[in-house]
């Protein structure tokens, strides 16, 4: 054997070599890279559905939990909120029958609600992403007031149902997430309700 082919056999096996090694190291490297463009754990609990126990929220109260990085108003709403909220006149409301999509398929109702007397609404103003507050007293945002959310940043106003009156700077009802009962207490935000009843 003569030295030109030893050189080229020596050649072969450091050029593979080298070629593995390099390719091993690539791998080394562009993992940390590549795990990190996926959602961390804290990201991914973020979305993730929130179950509710309602045994405790008593009638007429109100809890807010966090989904989404989102503030979602919960409401027991008791037979005179209900009464108060079928006084309201539809002429006032810029969408009394939810005919915009801001709810599901199965809380498209007079309630926005799977059960009546419980309402979900993600509590954030439809017109620049402020809170309202919860002010169920008739009367106190004015004389036609029948109870619902106030927004004292622009003065939008929302019902008990969480739809937008008229003649506020807030274009649309408040937006009801997905939700399903998966027991007569309890409720899971962030999941779809199948069967379209509790």
């Amino acid at each position: 054997m003569n030295a030109d082919e030893m050189d080229v056999g020596r050649r072969r096996f450091l050029t593979a070599a080298t070629s593995v090694i390099g390719g091993v190291g690539a791998a080394f490297v562009a993992y940390p890279f590549l795990a990190s463009w996926s959602p961390s754990e804290k990201t991914r609990a973020l979305g993730a559905p929130v179950e509710v126990d309602l045994s405790k929220l008593e009638p007429g109260q109100k809890i807010t939990i966090a989904w989404r990085g989102k503030p979602v108003f919960i409401v027991n709403r008791t037979k005179n909120y209900l009464d108060h909220l079928a006084a309201v006149n539809n002429d006032v409301l810029r969408d009394p029958l939810s005919e915009e999509p801001q709810q599901p398929p199965y809380a498209t109702n007079a309630y926005r609600s799977i059960k009546e007397d419980i309402l979900v609404v993600i509590g954030i103003c439809t017109h620049l992403g402020c809170v309202p507050l919860f002010k169920p007293e008739v009367g106190v945002i004015d004389s036609s007031w029948e109870g619902g959310f106030f927004c004292p940043c622009h003065g939008s106003k929302y019902d008990l149902a969480g739809r937008v009156y008229k003649g506020v700077p807030a274009p649309l009802n408040l937006v009801v997430p997905p939700y399903k009962y998966k027991s007569d207490t309890i409720i899971v935000v962030g999941e779809d309700n199948q069967q379209g009843v509790a």
